[in-house]
């Protein structure tokens, strides 16, 4: 177990590696919002600022926490933060939910204890992408499939945990 808090990556990825286009999801599906929320509510949240210039607006019960190298940048309701370090320690607590963008996700990466993955189930045009878990290192340890329905694509919600304490 890592001596630190649990850092938990929070992503949705297609089968492709796409994580996103243009700023946003190159998909709509509701479910994953949903279990999105689920995760992430009352912990504190690392993104980068693209990530939180996304959002529609601050996520109700969670902290938002910004990883940006502009020391001017400023976001109402972002706490700043300028490196990975600084970004735990603001936050605080454990867990720690990291959710975006690539960049960020593979900044902390060596760092994290888990991953919730949602593998959607299509091959989706985009401008990020990220690998998929290496198995030497992440053992699966939950999966709930989802099939699709109307215009949201087969899905399923993913557990990994490292192997090895970071």
């Amino acid at each position: 177990m890592s001596a630190g808090p649990d850092i938990v990556l929070v992503l949705a990825r297609a089968d492709n590696g796409v994580i996103g286009k243009d700023g946003g999801l190159p998909w709509r599906l509701p479910a994953d919002l949903r279990h999105f929320k689920a995760l992430t509510l009352g912990h504190p949240m690392v993104m980068g600022r693209k990530t939180f210039d996304s959002l529609p607006g601050l996520l109700p019960g969670r902290r938002h926490i910004v990883l940006t190298r502009d020391a001017q940048w400023r976001g109402e309701g972002a706490e700043i933060a300028h490196d990975a370090a600084s970004a735990i320690r603001i936050a605080a607590a454990s867990p720690v939910m990291v959710i975006g963008g690539a960049e960020i996700y593979r900044l902390f990466l060596p760092l994290a204890t888990r991953i919730e993955l949602t593998e959607v189930h299509i091959d989706a045009q985009g401008d990020a992408a990220i690998a998929y878990p290496d198995p030497t290192a992440w053992q699966e340890t939950a999966r709930a499939d989802h099939p699709a329905q109307g215009d949201a694509p087969a899905h399923s919600f993913v557990t990994f945990h490292r192997r090895t304490a970071p």
